[in-house]
């Protein structure tokens, strides 16, 4: 399969159809079994990164540029191997609109200091895909992060979609079904909101966009606190630290209890 997601450059009819059937097939894709060519890993994660309009070339650049630092950072290296599996499986998307994601890094195992850099690498490379349009769609960000977690090669008991942006859900479906569907899937959405724009954009995404199995965000109070917001998040969730004043200490919240 293409590893690039485009489908802002199909007829709009077409695109809506398949939006609304990858919505459907969510719950019926992750629920495939497991083959001999599975790779179990710690974790799955899906970094699903804002391109929509409020976000210019500047800002894009240090929110790529943060997580390939951080994927380059003896810490999350460190993490990596505290699992019992010793690796992550990883891919990278970005999202505008409801429709519009492009996969811009395919799914890469990560299991030692020179995985991690060559990921690292990989993200640092990617260009940018897409240019705003439709809209700010976190619900879209992780209907998609849920399709690319049913097609990926790997087999995880934590499966994790991670979402920056700097803005709320301005289209396509609701952000809570998106969040509610994922999570009664085992799926964890955890945060990074950008706050350069909004400042209780922080409120937002506790309310309405993490959720699951230890899940969590960590605010950035702007663009340039990007790398340092991301590298403590990926720290803690490859890790899975689920102790609540160690991630306090470094500005995760966790979300509500059901």
């Amino acid at each position: 399969m293409n590893s690039r997601l485009n489908s802002h450059r199909r007829p709009a009819q077409f695109r809506r159809a398949m939006g609304w059937i990858a919505a459907v097939l969510l719950a019926l894709a992750l629920g495939r079994p497991a083959t001999a060519t599975d790779t179990v890993v710690d974790l799955q994660l899906v970094l699903a990164v804002d391109a929509s309009n409020s976000v210019n070339d500047v800002r894009f650049e240090l929110q790529k540029q943060g997580y390939a630092a951080a994927f380059r950072n003896p810490q999350v290296i460190k993490a990596i191997a505290s699992g019992a599996e010793q690796s992550i499986a990883v891919t990278m998307v970005q999202w505008t609109g409801p429709f519009h994601h492009a996969q811009v890094v395919p799914w890469t195992l990560v299991k030692d200091a020179a995985s991690a850099h060559t990921l690292a690498d990989a993200i640092a490379n990617s260009q940018r895909e897409l240019f705003g349009g439709s809209g700010t769609s976190i619900s879209g960000a992780i209907d998609t992060g849920m399709m690319l977690l049913s097609q990926s090669p790997f087999k995880s008991q934590r499966r994790t979609i991670d979402i920056s942006g700097d803005g709320r859900n301005t289209s396509g479906r609701s952000v809570i079904g998106a969040r509610d569907d994922a999570v009664a899937a085992g799926v964890g959405i955890n945060g990074l909101p950008i706050l350069s724009l909004d400042p209780t954009l922080d409120r937002y995404y506790h309310t309405f966009v993490i959720g699951g199995p230890g899940a969590f965000m960590i605010p950035a109070a702007n663009y340039e606190n990007f790398a340092d917001a991301v590298l403590k998040k990926l720290i803690l969730e490859i890790a899975a630290n689920e102790d609540a004043p160690a991630m306090q200490k470094w500005g995760a919240v966790l979300a509500r209890r059901p």
